[in-house]
């Protein structure tokens, strides 16, 4: 499509990638939506990206990145059949976050029909140079229809400046409020003009007010943190601890996608043999307590933990077919941090897969104070069933979290968690479990 041009689309659940090619200096891109009345949003609320990830009323969704062969796409749902009828178009926008969308080759946003996988549309954008801020197009109604526009309007002020422009109210340090003059210290005379000479007159008690009652202040609006850090092979590591996210529940989110699995390795053959209705992947977690207690966190034998007693680590739930909405979700009191040695997320492939060559997975821990700390699986290239997502470490009182994203193969009879155990050498005895 070029730039203003426009094509009908049907009033259903599509797929929209932003997409580009990655490369040493190619600086990472988010997508995001802003659902607007009358141009602007109604709320916070109506911003769609990657610290609010879907929108209340279920019609947009971030579903997240993948990166296939250099190949990047980072994605939204869009349900228009569900998008309220208040609201007249969704923006489609692109941030850059390391350098300007003049330095992303290959830059583009896809829409796609979710079910069928077809192209509905799609714009590539060609003339970016500092632009570090984009959006890429919109989704209208008209005459009762749904159209979507190619719009190419860039911005060099970032996610911050476009989402302002459209009526976000973004979180950002404050300045220093004006110092208040000091009271004067006893002893010290408070220099002024002299008083007024007045005739003597007869002094009578003064008469003593209340003081006024200050009305309470008023409770500061919502706003949007726009902050985030995301994990990559060349910086694997942060500190949970310098980020401010050290107190409160952190949530790890594991949310996945896929698509149809081979027979043969590396879909040698070309048949597809299941199409994941009954995928079951199990996030999970080995821990190391500070008194040595060990254990594992996970549906299998139903060890889905306590957030307020040992081990302090929760499992939400067993999303057995990827449909959740907000995946599989481990809580982690952080309020307990001292009794943390060390905690290895994975996750496991329990039955409707062979390995995770086509399946692709987000990982997201979710501090309360601090900010989110994200990254993507890269693509699977041996038969693994179960992959270490991260490590958290507690480096004297330094709560660091370390990228693993690495697949495991499992000997032939040895089970994914008695595999984990032996690599990261965690030292347990393991029994088979069901659920």
């Amino acid at each position: 499509m070029p730039k203003g041009s426009n094509v009908p689309v049907p009033t259903t659940a599509l797929r929209v990638e932003l997409g580009w090619r990655s490369g040493p200096g190619v600086p990472d891109a988010d997508a995001s939506a802003l659902l607007l009345v009358s141009g602007k949003v109604r709320s916070d609320g109506d911003f769609v990206f990657y610290n609010q990830p879907a929108h209340s009323s279920g019609a947009v969704r971030h579903e997240g990145k993948r990166d296939v062969g250099g190949q990047v796409t980072d994605a939204l749902l869009v349900d228009l059949a569900r998008v309220e009828s208040a609201i007249e178009s969704v923006v489609v926008a692109a941030s850059a976050d390391g350098g300007a969308f003049g330095q992303v080759p290959g830059l583009c946003i896809r829409v796609l029909d979710a079910q069928r996988g077809t192209e509905v549309a799609r714009f590539d954008s060609a003339d970016a140079t500092v632009e570090t801020a984009f959006v890429l197009g919109e989704f209208y109604r008209r005459q009762g229809a749904w159209k979507f526009r190619a719009v190419g309007q860039g911005y060099s002020s970032g996610l911050e400046g476009l989402a302002t422009d459209y009526g976000i109210t973004v979180d950002e340090p404050q300045n220093a409020a004006p110092r208040a003059p000091l009271p004067p210290t006893p002893g010290t005379r408070v220099q002024g003009p002299p008083p007024p000479v007045a005739p003597p007159v007869t002094m009578t008690p003064p008469v003593t007010l209340p003081p006024p009652v200050a009305p309470p202040p008023a409770p500061p609006a919502a706003a949007v943190r726009l902050s985030k850090v995301t994990l990559t092979k060349e910086a694997p590591s942060v500190s949970l601890t310098k980020q401010g996210g050290t107190s409160g529940a952190m949530r790890v989110n594991l949310n996945w996608q896929t698509r149809k699995q081979f027979s043969g390795w590396g879909s040698k053959r070309g048949r597809a043999v299941a199409m994941h209705a009954d995928l079951d992947l199990d996030l999970c977690a080995l821990y190391e307590l500070s008194d040595g207690r060990k254990g594992v966190v996970q549906a299998l034998g139903n060890a889905f933990g306590a957030l307020h007693q040992p081990p302090y680590i929760l499992l939400d739930g067993d999303d057995r077919t990827g449909a959740v909405a907000s995946g599989e979700n481990l809580s982690i009191n952080l309020d307990h941090q001292q009794s943390f040695r060390r905690i290895l997320i994975f996750v496991t492939i329990y039955e409707g897969a062979r390995s995770f060559a086509d399946l692709h997975a987000t990982v997201t821990l979710q501090p309360l104070g601090g900010a989110p700390v994200d990254f993507s699986l890269d693509e699977c290239t041996v038969p693994s069933t179960v992959c270490a997502l991260a490590l958290i470490t507690n480096n004297g009182g330094d709560l660091v979290v370390q990228r693993e994203a690495r697949y495991l193969v499992p000997e032939r009879g040895v089970s994914p968690q008695r595999t984990v155990d032996r690599v990261y050498g965690w030292g347990m005895n393991w029994t088979p479990g069901r659920k």
